[in-house]
């Protein structure tokens, strides 16, 4: 008969595996994808390092697995912020204002989820990670097509280019605001990025009058 784990005991190893998570996510924020050994997040969660070989088989999954639940949270963001906007720019633009504004509050864990290089499976999970974003501006850039506040475009290849311009020029900042020696990132990237994503749609940006 093959074993049957007890209610009991599947609670308490689903209670280890979040701890696993959470101290990962921790690990993540603070060291990027190099500090996040197996060795290094079971000794943050207090758990042997046999132990977590239990939840994750290894690096690779377990990488994609935080990947995952970091990026979850940045999509809720960033939806939250789109939902308390009026028109289709002003969600645009809320896209990419919550992003970057995120990106450069944490900005070590901002270039390990977009910039550290990684493994293969986890430069997977970023492309999903861009398509979540790019599906999000896409569905604005139709509905302001369709009500004549833009010109007429490929939603999905407007959408794509904006994600893709905002990462790269997120790139830089995040890559010296987590160094030791680096000053504080200059406060207009983040406005500089929205007024160039509403320029990039064929709109007016107020900066613009």
């Amino acid at each position: 008969m093959a074993y049957r784990r007890t209610p009991a005991v599947q609670a308490r190893l689903d209670a280890q595996r979040e701890a696993v998570l959470q101290a990962a996510v921790g690990l993540l924020a603070e060291r990027g994808y190099g500090g996040c050994s197996m060795a290094a997040v079971a000794d943050r969660a207090g758990i042997a390092t046999g132990s977590l070989y239990q939840h994750f088989a290894n690096k690779a999954e377990l990488s994609v697995e935080l990947f995952r639940r970091v990026v979850t949270r940045e999509i809720t963001a960033v939806n939250e912020a789109v939902a308390r906007r009026e028109t289709p720019q002003q969600r645009i633009a809320a896209v990419v204002e919550t992003f970057a504004a995120r990106a450069l509050r944490a900005p070590r864990l901002a270039y390990a989820l977009l910039v550290e290089p990684a493994d293969a499976v986890v430069d997977a999970e970023r492309l999903v990670f861009r398509r979540a974003f790019r599906d999000v501006i896409a569905t604005e850039i139709t509905a302001a097509v369709a009500a004549g506040q833009l010109p007429g475009q490929d939603p999905e290849l407007t959408a794509a280019g904006i994600v893709g311009a905002v990462g790269e020029a997120l790139a830089g900042p995040l890559a010296e605001a987590h160094t030791p020696v680096s000053g504080d990132t200059p406060p207009e990237v983040v406005p500089a990025l929205v007024s160039f994503t509403l320029r990039a749609l064929g709109g007016r940006d107020d900066s613009d009058a």
